[in-house]
Formats: structure tokens, sequence, C-alpha cells
């Protein structure tokens, strides 16, 4: 087969490396791409993710058999509508579908609707409504921007003015844009949080491995929120008792909501779960693989990815068993530093070599391109997610973190403290299983 991928970043890097393990993929391509995936794919930068008539040109052009769409934005366009429209075969959720992540008020009310475990919420279209219910409510507080906003609109308030100056930024300063035309005021819950990514036919829904992601720019959690500095996988905080109880009542919950709606999800649906004293409560949905969990969970894969494509469009997967590898991933991002504000990019990476032919390490680009002359240079924020499995957590870390020094780039920076706050947990974890 040959598929095309759209999108440009780590999540797509990680999906290329997944389906190059196909043994029924004959040919990759890529829309944008970047100087990693280029390794795996034959890619064409000029072409972006919101370009449709050029992508549906370009899938015609190079008759490829799948499309495969990576990011937030063009699902929540309907690129997924528009080329089944010309015939062409595609994973991920139809647009009306992919507003289980593009409306954050929708998503919330689809869960009180369908009794799917979540914090306590109002939607607001009127800052000044917004302004009022503030007066009362209970502080620490949580304000979201209702659309997509990099998975950085999301804003923690421990007091009423922080909460009044969070109305100002999304609602009326626009800080997210459009996405801040609509906001939820959310009560704010606390303990781990745990990624889940699943597979789902529109019926059926497969669990993966869980993951973490760490939101903060700083070590100790502190600084902005970013896209993610860095996952694990597994998580330990995520039990059998856990699984069971989100299989029972959020996982099939929330395929079965969608399709109650009219609106069947067929792709990739992504849970962002807080566990809370009270249980597990969803925090967010998100419409396709998360961003860096898929560099921690598709390598731990054993499945041929395309085997899982194919049962996802044809209302098969019943017929599949996801099977993970019993061991650890953790991936380290390396980002330029001044990243989720102002930085510069442009400089040369050195060091990519060095991942030649190690099987338990992978260093997927997230924000990288070829410069006039050949090099690779950086070209975003979050530049590389280095990667890599051992047996333990701990073992899995250690490794990770030796190998962000085989690479180098001016401005390079990076968390530190990436897995390190649940050694302990894991530790216990690990012996009351044995």
């Amino acid at each position: 087969m040959k598929v095309l991928i759209v999108g440009g970043g780590g999540r797509e890097h990680a999906i290329a490396a997944s389906m190059s393990r196909s043994g029924r993929v004959e040919k990759l391509f890529c829309v944008p791409g970047n100087a990693g995936i280029a390794q795996l794919a034959e890619c064409e930068p000029s072409i972006g993710v919101m370009e449709f008539d050029r992508i549906i040109a370009y899938a015609k052009e190079k008759a490829v058999d799948l499309v495969f769409v990576g990011p937030d934005d063009p699902l929540a366009g309907g690129l997924v509508d528009a080329l089944e429209a010309e015939g062409i075969r595609t994973f991920g959720p139809r647009k009306n579908a992919a507003i289980l992540e593009s409306s954050k008020a929708f998503s919330k009310d689809l869960m009180k609707k369908y009794n799917i475990p979540t914090a306590d919420y109002q939607n607001f279209d009127d800052p000044d409504q917004a302004l009022a219910y503030l007066e009362t409510a209970k502080m620490p507080i949580v304000l979201k921007a209702d659309g997509l906003a990099l998975g950085k609109g999301v804003l923690i308030c421990n007091t009423l003015e922080e909460a009044r100056a969070g109305v100002k930024e999304i609602m009326l300063d626009k800080h997210f844009g459009s996405a801040g035309n609509r906001m939820v005021i959310e009560e704010f819950i606390t303990g781990p949080e745990v990624s889940v990514l699943s597979f789902v036919d529109g019926k059926t829904i497969r669990i993966m491995t869980s993951a973490q992601d760490h939101k903060r720019a700083k070590d100790g959690d502190q600084g902005l929120n970013t896209g993610g500095m860095g996952t694990f996988s597994p998580s330990p905080f995520y039990t059998e008792e856990i699984d069971r109880f989100c299989k029972e009542h959020i996982y099939q919950a929330t395929v079965d909501a969608m399709a109650a709606e009219g609106r069947e999800f067929k792709g990739v649906i992504f849970f962002g779960l807080m566990l809370t004293p009270d249980g597990p409560r969803v925090l967010e949905y998100n419409a396709r693989f998360g961003d860096p969990e898929t560099q921690v969970v598709l390598c731990r894969m054993k499945n041929d990815m395309m085997d899982v494509v194919d049962a996802c469009i044809d209302g098969t997967l019943d017929q599949i068993e996801l099977q993970f590898e019993d061991n650890a991933a953790v991936c380290v991002v390396l980002a330029s530093d001044g990243y989720p504000e102002a930085y510069q990019k442009g400089f040369e990476i050195a060091g990519l070599e060095n991942f030649d032919g190690k099987d338990d390490y992978f260093c997927f680009h997230a924000g990288s391109k070829f410069d006039d002359h050949g090099r690779v240079v950086t070209n975003g924020g979050r530049v590389l997610g280095v990667t890599a499995k051992g047996e333990s957590l701990q073992e899995a870390r250690a490794k990770a973190y030796a190998a962000t020094e085989w690479v180098s780039f001016d401005n390079k920076y990076m968390r530190h403290d990436i897995g390190k706050a649940i050694d302990e947990a894991y530790s216990e974890a690990v012996n009351n299983s044995k």
C-alpha cells in the first residue's frame, strides 16, 4: 500500500515509524513532513495541513491507497470528509465527530447528557455573564477556551483576580483567537493525570497502553503550559481497578454517546483523565493521537499498524486484540529555549546519526527542516522527542536522558524531571503486582 500522512510533528514522525514497520506499506508520503520524517517518507513541505485541495490533488497524483490525518485542525476543518468525497480512503474522524475535541462546550454537554464522569462546569458565550458567575464561584477554578488552542487554552486560576484576568485574556483579548469565542468554566479537581489513547471503529473501542504527559515548560511543573515537554508509558497510577471503571463508565460510553448523537466516530480518541479521590474524571477528549504521547505508545505496540487502521475504517475492530510490549518508554522533548513564547530557530542540529541502528532509541522530529545547504536545522518550539525503551520506567528514563546528550543545537532546552516524580509509585506498583 501507498500511504499519505498529513502533518509535520513528532506525532506524525512516530506514526510514520509505526507505518514503516508494517509489512503492508510499500511507500510513505507526508505533507508537509519534516527532516526526520523525510528519512522514512517522501515529503512535500510546500503543502500545509489546511490546504485541502492541494492535499487531495497530491493524494491523487501519488495514487495513494490511504490518507492518515494526524493533527487536530484539519480534522476539525473536515479534511476527512473532503478526501472521502473524492473517493480517497482516509483514517480519522469526520468533522461532525471531530467536534469531540474542537468544542470543549460540546464535549462537556455530551458527558453531562450521558452521565460520563467529568468535573462540574458552565459554558459561556458572554464575558459579562462569565465574570458574574465567577463572583460566587469557588477558587481555584479552571477556564478553558472552547476551541482548538494548540493544547494551551486552559488557565488554572487560584484567585478571583486571576480568574477575571483569565476571562479578559480568553474572551476579550482573544489570546487564543476564535477558540475563545466561547468558554468553559470548570471546577478545579486534583489527582494524577493519565492519558489513554484508543482506536475506535464507530461502535467498538480498543484501548492502548497508558501514558502520562508533562505540560508545563519548566522542572517541577512550573512555567507556562506547552504542547507537552515529555511523556512516559505506562502510567503506574493507571491500575487494573481504574481500567475496569473507565471501561464501564467512560470509554464505551463515549463511543456509544457519539453514535447516539449521529456522530459516528472512527479513528483515535484520546482520553485525558484525572484520577481524583472520588474516581476517574474526563478532563478532555482529543480526536486524534496525542503529542508527545504517541511517541511512547506506538513504539511499544506489537500490532501491524495497517491492520488496526483498516479495522477502524471497515468497522471490524472487534476482531483485533491490541498487544503491547511488557516494558516502558520515556520521551524527553528537546525544545527551543523560550518556548512556548518567543524563541529563535534555524540552528543546525548535530549528532542525529548517533541514533542509527539503535533498536531501543528513537529521535522523533517535531520541529525540524532542511536549510538551503541541506543541513537539518531547528524549525519550531518543540524540536526533537528523544525516546528510549527499557524493561522498567527507571531504565527507560535513564536511557532517554543519556540519549539527549547525543544531539546538540544552539538554544537547546529540556526539562530534567520527566518521569521523576513517579519513580517511587512505579516501584511500589511493580512490587505490588509481583
